[in-house]
Parts: structure tokens; C-alpha cells; sequence
């Protein structure tokens, strides 16, 4: 009889050599949700995401009607990581830290939230003098993620293109952020 050589099947390195552990500090057998690593996917569709905002703010909305749609598909993005994390975070430690949670957030997002507004007020001083006095109320509501509301409450319509807004964006934010609260 002849022997066939075989190519053995290909089995992802185990967990140890990964860098990730089989079981949490819960004693779970490995599996569980703690396990998930990096979806490159999410990155592509992020991508297109962005693509589709930008194309619709740049006035193109009869080349992408539904542009807008991409803050939905943020919002859906970052509510399923954020779940995916918070569910990873039980599982190894039996218990949710929402502080620490919110402490890594702000690590993440506040630094680039300050030099945006840093350098928006700067340029304002020099070449939108008029404008900071209403810039002022904007920049308070972006800091405390309650842009939205401010919004709302001063009547600003997102569609106003021509009036100086250049925080207005930061409603998304402000969203995402009281998700996370609720």
C-alpha cells in the first residue's frame, strides 16, 4: 500500500502563547466572551461609516441620499464593543468596574476633546471674534457630553450649515456618552 502524506489541520496557537488565558478570575473554563480579540471588520465598516458622513456633510446628498446614516452605524459599532468589553470585564472579574470604565474612556477621549477645543478657541479669538461668546456655552457642553441637550435647548438646528457651529458634531458624542450612563 502507498502513504499518502497529510497536511495536519491548522489550530490556532493555545490561549497561553496568544497572551490570553483560558479561564477569568471567575474560575470559568476558557470560551467565554473574555476571549475576543481584534475584529478588523469593524475597522472596514468604521471606514465606510466615515465615508458616508463626510460625503453627506460635504453637500454630495444626491451621490448618498442616506450619508447620515453613519452616525447610526457608530452608534451601533460602539454599542456592541462597549457591550463586548463591559461582558469580558464580569467575566474575569466576577463584577463591573463602571469607574474604571469611565476612567479609561476619559483617558481615550478626552486629550484629542481639549486640544480640538484648545486650538477652535485660539482660532476664534483671532478670526471668529464675534462668534466667542457663543462658542463659550458650546465648548461648557462638549466638555460635560451634554451637547445635544444644549442644542435642544438653544434651538440650534443641525442643518443650519451657515451659522458658525464648529462644535455641533459633539451631539454624537454626548449620545454615545448617556448610552453608556443608561
Amino acid at each position: 500500500m502507498h502513504h499518502v502524506p497529510t497536511v495536519p489541520m491548522h489550530r490556532p496557537p493555545p490561549p497561553e502563547r496568544a497572551g490570553r488565558s483560558t479561564r477569568g478570575n471567575s474560575g470559568r473554563a476558557g470560551g467565554g466572551i473574555s476571549q475576543f480579540s481584534y475584529l478588523g471588520g469593524l475597522d472596514g465598516l468604521r471606514a465606510i461609516a466615515v465615508v458616508a458622513v463626510m460625503v453627506y456633510h460635504a453637500n454630495l446628498g444626491a451621490w448618498l441620499p442616506g450619508g447620515f446614516l453613519g452616525v447610526e452605524v457608530f452608534f451601533v459599532i460602539s454599542g456592541y464593543l462597549i457591550t463586548l468589553l463591559l461582558v469580558a470585564e464580569h467575566e474575569r472579574n466576577d463584577r463591573i468596574r463602571f469607574g474604571q470604565f469611565w476612567l479609561r474612556r476619559a483617558r481615550r477621549l478626552l486629550p484629542a476633546l481639549f486640544v480640538m477645543m484648545s486650538l477652535l478657541v485660539v482660532y476664534t479669538a483671532f478670526f471668529e471674534r464675534d462668534a466667542l461668546g457663543k462658542l463659550r456655552g458650546d465648548v461648557v457642553a462638549g466638555v460635560f457630553y451634554v451637547s445635544n441637550w444644549f442644542q435642544i435647548w438653544t434651538g440650534a438646528g443641525y442643518a443650519e450649515a451657515n451659522d458658525f457651529a464648529p462644535l455641533r458634531h459633539l451631539w454624537s458624542l454626548a449620545v454615545e456618552e448617556q448610552y453608556y450612563l443608561v
